[in-house]
């Protein structure tokens, strides 16, 4: 069963520009706050611990609506396809019913003692929506 996660972003004052648009390197670090939730969720469903971390290797962005301070936004995260070692993550900013922000991320999965790819868990493939 594919897992997405909704997190809910809590704005900070200096995430806005002075027209009160929310910055595009804001918008990246909600885009994190996704990735955070949905690791912490794939480790407790699998059981694999933080050994297993997953490190970013290519990143796309696209920017449909602007976001205003205040807005009440909320980034959903889900796991678009698996590989070898990689995998793919699909990131929606959302403002209600509204696609804000649409972000594509490859990671690779990381074994940090070797500095080598290693192959993504066969238990978070089940998680994956292909």
């Amino acid at each position: 069963m594919p897992l997405k996660i909704t997190t809910p972003v809590q704005m900070r004052f200096t995430d806005a520009d002075s027209f009160g648009h929310v910055n595009n390197v804001a918008q990246q670090m909600y885009f994190d706050l996704g990735k955070t939730d949905l690791f912490k969720e794939l480790w407790r469903l699998t059981g694999e611990a933080e050994q297993v971390p997953a490190v970013i290797v290519a990143l796309n962005t696209d920017f449909y609506e602007q976001i205003f301070y205040g807005d009440e936004v909320a980034v959903e995260t889900s796991i678009e396809s698996i590989g070898n070692k990689s995998l793919r993550l699909v990131q929606r900013l959302m403002s209600g019913e509204k696609l804000c922000t649409l972000s594509r991320t490859v990671m690779v999965c990381y074994d940090r003692q070797t500095q080598q790819s290693i192959p993504v868990p066969n238990a978070w493939r089940k998680y994956a929506g292909e």
